[in-house]
This record gives C-alpha cells, structure tokens and sequence, in this order.
C-alpha cells in the first residue's frame, strides 16, 4: 500500500478512523535525517498492508504537528484505535520502526 500524504483535512479518516495501526512520520522536506527515514517508511507502506502509514509535512501542517507536540524530527508516531502508542525522535533503522508495533 502506498504512504499516505496526511493533512488536516483528511487526518480523521485516514488515521482516526483507521482500522489498521498507523505509523505517522512528521518530517520536513529540509531535514537531512528525515530523508533517510523516508524511504524506510515507504518500504514498510509496501511490505505492510496491514498498516495504515502516512507521512505528515510538518511546515505545511503545522496545526498536526503542535497536536502531536512535535519539536524535533524526524518523529515517528504509531497509533492505536486512534491513541498515541510509541513515538521515537530521529533516526532509527527499519527494525527499530517495526519493533514500534509490538
């Protein structure tokens, strides 16, 4: 499944509503260690239908990042029947992103 491009407008039905775990990375186009995440999370969207995986501009959705309290990023953000379950700051390898689901 592809990642999902997320904004304030389609934030509740695509993460709120999901049925699935979701995995929000907050990002910056700017950012160097977002562009090493990134393709991580894109491979984990195509090997892992069974979660809903978005990515959220954090300079263009600025009212999603101060929701999330995001100060730094990259963020990872993994949520559960639309609750916060695991967040990590920075850089991590794919294991680590995928260790975040358990």
């Amino acid at each position: 499944m592809a990642v999902i491009s997320i904004t304030k407008d389609n934030f509740t039905a695509e993460v709120l509503e999901s049925q699935k775990p979701v995995l929000l990375d907050f990002y910056a186009t700017w950012c160097g260690p977002c562009r090493m995440v990134s393709p991580l999370v894109d491979e984990i969207a195509e090997e892992h239908p069974e979660f809903t995986v978005g990515k959220i501009d954090v300079d263009a959705e600025g009212e999603l990042a101060q929701r999330f309290g995001i100060v730094s990023i990259p963020t990872l953000v993994v949520m559960k029947d639309a609750k916060v379950v695991r967040q990590a700051v920075g850089y991590a390898p794919k294991g680590e992103i995928l260790e975040m689901f358990d």
